[in-house]
């Protein structure tokens, strides 16, 4: 066999070898992901959905009761469950306050529902701000 035949199935191993190396880790990659625990991540993604459909309905001026409620509903359920998806801030007092207060802004929406636009925007600014304050303490943003 001449060098360049060689050498040609010597680079064609190795690019074999880089390409089963890259599906490889790759595999690797996505498995460890796989494992991660994205409860608490999830819960921020829906309450804040939440959040924006209430805004999107003050801006598209539908804020009946009929067309918040169900968000309010779903953010007060989501509010339970701020404790679990921050297991390593359960004893934190700081955390539970705000806890708290996100559970008492959204009590208060649901107690005396938005019954138009003004109030809905309010509602939506005491939720938001309750949001902030946690995130100032917490995410430093």
């Amino acid at each position: 066999m001449s060098r360049s035949t060689q050498a040609r199935r010597y680079l064609a191993l190795f690019l074999v070898g880089l390409l089963v190396g890259a599906i490889a880790t790759t595999m690797a990659l996505r498995a460890i992901e796989a494992r991660q625990d994205h409860f608490d991540q999830a819960v921020m993604r829906v309450q804040q959905w939440h959040v924006n459909e209430l805004a999107a309905n003050i801006e598209s001026n539908r804020c009946a009761a009929t067309d918040t409620l169900p968000h309010l509903r779903t953010l007060r359920a989501l509010a339970d469950d701020l404790e679990p998806a921050f297991p390593d801030l359960r004893d934190d007092a700081r955390y539970m306050q705000h806890a708290s207060s996100m559970r008492a802004a959204v009590d208060n929406a649901l107690a005396s529902p938005p019954m138009n636009c003004p109030g809905l925007s309010a509602t939506v600014q005491n939720v938001r701000e309750a949001c902030k304050a946690c995130h100032q303490d917490f995410r430093g943003s």
